[in-house]
């Protein structure tokens, strides 16, 4: 199975040192229920540039942003990054410990992130905009 980075390996992604902390614990503590995706957000924690929280730019989708992205069909869809706890589909609340939620942390506006479905099906959305989380929400 293919996962994001197998896809996506010479983008770049850009996390924060808080969130990276924070994700690379959560992966580990996952390992046990969901390998998977535990280990597929340990090696996207892995290639990331780490930066400091206060310097990430506009346009990097991080923990709590509210993301646009548009499938190949051309459909647009607005979705938040949250931590599993926080997770709503019905809200279009998107888990970063779930495929997509994995292949979308640390992309800019303008990037292609694609990713397997746990069915095995290559899917992938264009990030059209990225709108920042307001301080302290992504640190729930």
């Amino acid at each position: 199975m293919q996962h994001a980075t197998g896809l996506r390996p010479s983008s770049q992604i850009l996390i924060s040192d808080t969130d990276h902390d924070r994700l690379t614990g959560l992966a580990r503590a996952s390992l046990d229920r969901a390998p998977e995706t535990a280990e597929e957000l340990l090696s996207e924690m892995d290639r990331a540039v780490i930066t400091d929280a206060a310097a990430m730019p506009a346009g990097v989708v991080r923990m709590g942003s509210i993301v646009t992205v548009r499938a190949e069909g051309g459909d647009t869809q607005r979705i938040m990054l949250v931590y599993p706890g926080e997770a709503d589909i019905a809200e279009n609340r998107i888990s970063v410990l779930t495929p997509m939620g994995t292949a979308l942390i640390g992309a800019a506006i303008g990037q292609t992130v694609c990713w397997s479905s746990r069915g095995g099906r290559e899917l992938s959305v264009t990030i059209e905009a990225v709108d920042s989380p307001a301080p302290g929400q992504q640190r729930r």
